[in-house]
């Protein structure tokens, strides 16, 4: 298994648009969870201009596919979205652990 990571860009006026999505939002976060796959996520904050999500799995497809159907992306609350693959090494969690 890998580590992607979900960055997210928000729209400018995010914060005030995104009550109406947010449940939407936040159950399709827990479910992924609850799958495993995505082990954390949330906002950038000072200022509130973007996300991260990390995702644990064997390819990317699933975090797309997570950005696909996530209704801040779906409503045009995100400005634009992109999935880096992130080579973990050190921590209890790494997906590649390197050790001295």
């Amino acid at each position: 298994m890998k580590h992607f990571l979900l960055l997210y860009e928000f729209i400018d006026d995010y914060l005030d648009r995104r009550a109406q999505f947010r449940q939407d939002h936040l159950s399709l976060a827990w479910d992924a969870a609850g799958r495993g796959e995505l082990l954390l996520a949330g906002a950038l904050v000072d200022p509130v201009d973007g996300g991260v999500l990390l995702f644990k799995a064997g390819d990317r497809s699933v975090a797309e596919d997570f950005a696909r159907t996530d209704p801040y992306v779906v409503n045009g609350l995100v400005r634009c979205w992109k999935v880096r693959e992130w080579t973990t090494v050190v921590g209890d969690s790494a997906a590649t652990p390197v050790r001295p």
